[in-house]
């Protein structure tokens, strides 16, 4: 279908937009890849949202593609825990529960702020005005309740500097573990809206300027309290 067509075409004509910076680009990959990015982001920002089951055939005609790769993606997608299968044709994002919500969070308070530290180690001054350009993108997005734009801004903040660190084992762990809540923090923004929220990046940008290890850890952790804190209040407090 068009979104899809138009995605991939501005990664090929060398154009630069919020998508391709989020998702690394489509060039030089397989049909099969690029699905499952284009799903696995349907994920990462709430495009599927929690309790509603999609069908392959649905999502192959929404991506304009076959079944074969959408069928290949979801299959990927249910090994990382990302989507859950309930019959041979529907999938939907498991179901948030106060077990994984707290192994989540665990997970995210153990190796997020690790990756901060290792990535302060590599960091240059150019990477850090790189940062503060993307934090600048979320407060925009903030102050205008763009939730959508809010969380791919977010998600490029947080992995543009823990992929600095090179630790790719880990930062591979944190893109999985960020698939199995990031549906639910869609739901939590579309509740509390993105206007009142603390921005616990410019500590973690003050941190970094002053090559502060702990401080960086301290702001990284703060972030992921808060986040996760209104995913208890909006999905585990009440109904979805």
């Amino acid at each position: 279908m068009k979104r899809f067509a138009d995605a991939t075409a501005g990664v090929k004509s060398g154009r630069t937009d919020d998508d391709a910076q989020t998702i690394q680009g489509f060039v030089g990959v397989t049909t099969h890849e690029e699905v499952y990015r284009r799903v696995r982001e349907q994920i990462l920002f709430g495009g599927i949202k929690p309790g509603s089951a999609v069908t392959l055939r649905g999502l192959a005609d929404e991506l304009g593609v076959s079944s074969m790769p959408v069928r290949e993606a979801v299959r990927r997608l249910i090994a990382e825990r990302a989507l859950l299968l309930q019959d041979n044709r529907r999938v939907m994002v498991p179901p948030m529960t106060r077990e994984a919500f707290d192994q989540i969070l665990f997970a995210r308070r153990a190796l997020e702020p690790e990756l901060a530290a290792r990535a302060l180690e590599k960091l240059k001054k150019a990477d850090i005005a790189d940062l503060q350009a993307i934090d600048q993108s979320i407060d925009i997005a903030m102050r205008a309740g763009d939730t959508e734009g809010y969380m791919r801004a977010n998600y490029r903040f947080h992995f543009a500097l823990y992929r600095k660190s090179e630790s790719w084992t880990l930062v591979a762990l944190v893109e999985s573990i960020w698939l199995q809540f990031g549906p639910f923090m869609r739901t939590a923004y579309g509740r509390i809206g993105t206007s009142t929220i603390e921005d616990h990046h410019e500590f973690a940008l003050a941190a970094m300027a002053k090559h502060d290890a702990s401080g960086l850890r301290s702001a990284i952790d703060a972030d992921i309290g808060q986040g996760m804190g209104f995913i208890g209040d909006a999905v585990l407090s009440r109904p979805s």
